[in-house]
């Protein structure tokens, strides 16, 4: 095997000039050899793959009419948190390092095993490996008869060790090759993602490793006895090089971690190549935006080859680096079969645009309505339809259902990103734990506050009580479009007032809508969470019916987005709003235009408004693909538009059926009074009618003998009293 021989010897931090393609197609020497002979820089032959050519010189193919074209309509979940830990997914896990201090604190996959060690980290892990991902969950799935397919985390320590993971991963293979036999037996194809890499791709915990991570104890001894850290104003990410965080880029190239990822991907390939159930392989998992593009480039062309010579069949998938733009990716590996690109769409991140007030000099932020997040979720069609036309085949291999940052250690153990969560937060009691009562630091106490150490954010269990996703409240009327009720309510919903159930459906109907109608498919994160989070659950959300069993092909998701899909919304701006609050917001929209504003600060009143009414509309469908959102720091907010709608599998109940009809207290106080005043009446009249002898004393009465002698009691009442009664009250029979 080409394999077997020896890896050239590749220094780290090496600052000469060797052309990086040069360096990288090494490894191509050892892996790619063809009929001809090995890969060379001089590849305007090509190198004969099966079914394919690949030309080295410009990472790009040629294909013959035997290739298969990747015509996969993809709906799937991700198996997440079971393979890589990620705390905020399995916080069962890492409950037992509350309270702890710089040396037994566990925050990631690399600290769990790094903290707890080889054998007590195996045991916890082979204990939760069991119980995490089960036979029965992947039944339930399949039978669900909308997932076709499994997206499963997996890390590179699992194909070649290396650090704490030696040892303390020991076995992980054989629960995955359990899994897979599993998914084969009912139907489910695998793409296997490589997750993590040596260093950290991005600085997350999900890499198995956060970076740029510092103990700050030491700095400030008040209040005396904490221990505290930071992470997110100092996040890097070392899998690719050294990265410089005061200058913001990388002063080398990290042969060996690259060497290294792409040896993991040879080791997969070789004992999964001849799996039914696999569906191709993913070799790094969001790489951050900072990775230099034509590094990253050049190790999905050489690990798309070291695929292709093992696996002819297999799917190729490459993360966008969270650039998704034609820019980036337009024409990357053109004419290679099997290749598609992955981004991930999140709203629980999704900000209005920020509005510099220059009265005070600050930004603004506020969470959005779910008008702009059912908008925002419609227009993503368009940008994938313009990659889909660029690149090839797009699959959103990430999304989920929460609006929000509310969900426990989202953003990492014991920590938050600054000014995280928006909103406050809906608590909860904590889970009990799901791999079993001998798990350390479980249950959660429920006397103790909230425990240390403490990042620069907040998030953790309080009084035996977690933070959640908030709910949505059914909105007052008048006030869908601004979302005003929803931001200042309370984070759970009163009874009667949750409107939870019904954003959450639609949310979801239009995103399968988005995800599935133009691209080729989808993956949710995450199958389950062991916290009740249904936003983060696929199995909690079908339960709820927030996703619809069986054939997601079906009319009432495809035609989810008529009304955002033909325009029927208009941005305007907000009469409600202060005028100064209207300036901004149309001075930033001008702005970002490179527009002069100065003519802004002239304007008042209604002209004001109706100049916002066209700036704002004007910015918001130009950039609604890309995130826009019509907020403007509450500067503006979605009207309906004056549209006719024909299509018959439209509804509106998602304007309709989550307002309540709010009634002025004036209008309760009349209607009291007038209900009183009519039964009063109908009571008076029908006593007149049933009671002969009632009757006789309001006829004797010398008080209420002018009112039944009156015209008008005789016309409204005579043909309710008894016949012989009718004399007393004045009223002819004839």
């Amino acid at each position: 095997s080409t394999f077997k021989k020896p890896l050239p010897s590749l220094k780290r931090g090496t600052n000469n000039n060797m052309n990086l393609c040069r360096l990288l197609s090494i490894w191509t020497l050892a892996v790619g050899a063809s009929a001809k002979g090995p890969l060379t820089d001089d590849a305007d032959e090509g190198t004969p793959f099966k079914h394919f050519l690949a030309f080295n010189s410009n990472q790009t193919c040629a294909s013959d009419s035997h290739a298969m074209p990747f015509n996969n309509q993809i709906r799937g979940v991700n198996l997440g948190g079971w393979m890589v830990l990620e705390p905020w997914i399995t916080p069962s896990l890492f409950y037992q390092f509350l309270g702890g201090d710089e040396t037994n604190t566990a925050m990631d996959h690399y600290s769990f095993c790094e903290v707890l060690g080889p054998e007590e980290g195996n045991k916890q892990l082979k204990r939760h490996w069991e119980s995490w991902v089960t036979e029965d969950i992947i039944k339930e799935l399949a039978d669900s008869g909308a997932v076709n397919s499994l997206r499963v985390p997996v890390g590179d320590f699992m194909f070649e060790p290396y650090g704490p993971y030696i040892g303390c991963t020991d076995g992980a293979l054989d629960y995955l090759d359990t899994l897979l036999d599993w998914a084969h037996a009912y139907g489910l194809s695998v793409l296997l993602d490589v997750h993590t890499q040596k260093d950290s791709q991005n600085g997350f915990d999900n890499s198995g490793q956060t970076q740029g991570f510092q103990w700050t104890s030491r700095i400030s001894n008040y209040p005396r006895g904490l221990t505290t850290f930071q992470h997110w104003p100092i996040r890097a990410a070392h899998w690719i090089g050294d990265f410089d965080s005061e200058a913001v880029n990388y002063t080398n190239i990290n042969h060996d971690n690259i060497a290294h990822s792409l040896r993991a991907i040879d080791h997969l390939v070789d004992r999964y190549s001849g799996h039914p159930a696999v569906l191709g392989v993913e070799p790094v998992n969001e790489p951050w935006e900072l990775t230099p593009i034509e590094a990253l480039k050049t190790f999905y062309w050489d690990a798309y080859l070291i695929v292709k010579k093992k696996a002819p069949y297999w799917k190729f998938i490459m993360h966008d680096s969270f650039r998704f733009t034609p820019e980036t990716w337009g024409g990357f590996m053109k004419g290679c079969p099997d290749r598609a690109l992955d981004t991930h769409i999140y709203q629980a991140w999704m900000d209005n645009p920020f509005i510099l007030n220059t009265s005070v000099s600050r930004s603004i932020w506020q969470p959005s309505s779910r008008l702009n997040f059912y908008n925002n979720a419609c227009a993503q069609k368009q940008q994938i339809a313009l990659m889909e036309r660029e690149f090839g085949p797009v699959i959103v291999g990430e999304w989920s259902l929460a609006t929000d940052n509310c969900a426990m250690w989202l953003n990492g153990f014991n920590d938050n990103l600054p000014g995280f969560p928006r909103s406050p937060c809906k608590y909860i009691p904590c889970s009990l734990p799901y791999m079993g009562s001998d798990q350390p630091g479980t249950p959660v106490d429920p006397g103790a506050a909230l425990q240390g150490p403490y990042g620069t954010g907040i998030s953790g269990p309080s009084f035996g009580l977690c933070p959640v996703d908030r709910d949505w409240m059914t909105e007052r009327y008048n006030s869908a479009e601004s979302g005003s009720n929803w931001m200042s309510s309370p984070p759970e919903a009163p009874r009667g007032r949750d409107g939870t159930d019904e954003v959450m459906s639609l949310l979801a109907l239009k995103k399968i809508s988005a995800f599935s109608g133009i691209g080729h498919g989808f993956y949710f994160w995450n199958f389950r969470t062991d916290l009740y989070n249904p936003q983060w659950s696929y199995l909690l959300a079908l339960e709820r019916g927030w996703i619809p069993k069986g054939d997601l092909n079906d009319e009432r998701i495809m035609n989810s987005c008529h009304r955002e899909d033909v325009g029927a919304f208009v941005c305007e701006a907000n009469r409600e709003a202060p005028e100064e609050t209207v300036k901004n917001g149309i001075s930033y929209a001008l702005g970002e235009e490179k527009k002069d504003s100065a003519y802004v600060v002239k304007l008042e009143g209604e002209p004001l408004y109706s100049e916002g009414d066209a700036v704002f509309d004007e910015f918001w469908k130009s950039h609604r693909a890309t995130g826009a959102t019509c907020d403007f720091g509450g500067a503006a907010q979605l009207k309906e538009a004056n549209v006719t709608h024909t299509d018959e599998y439209y509804s509106d109940d998602y304007y309709n059926a989550v307002e309540v009809k709010e009634f002025a207290t004036w209008k309760i106080v009349l209607l009291v009074v007038i209900g009183t005043l009519v039964g009063s009446l109908t009571g008076f009249a029908l006593a007149m009618k049933l009671s002969p002898k009632f009757s006789r004393r309001v006829r004797s009465s010398t008080i209420l003998r002018p009112v039944t002698r009156s015209t008008v009691f005789r016309q409204s009442f005579g043909n309710m009293l008894e016949p012989g009664l009718q004399g007393y009250a004045g009223i002819s029979m004839d």
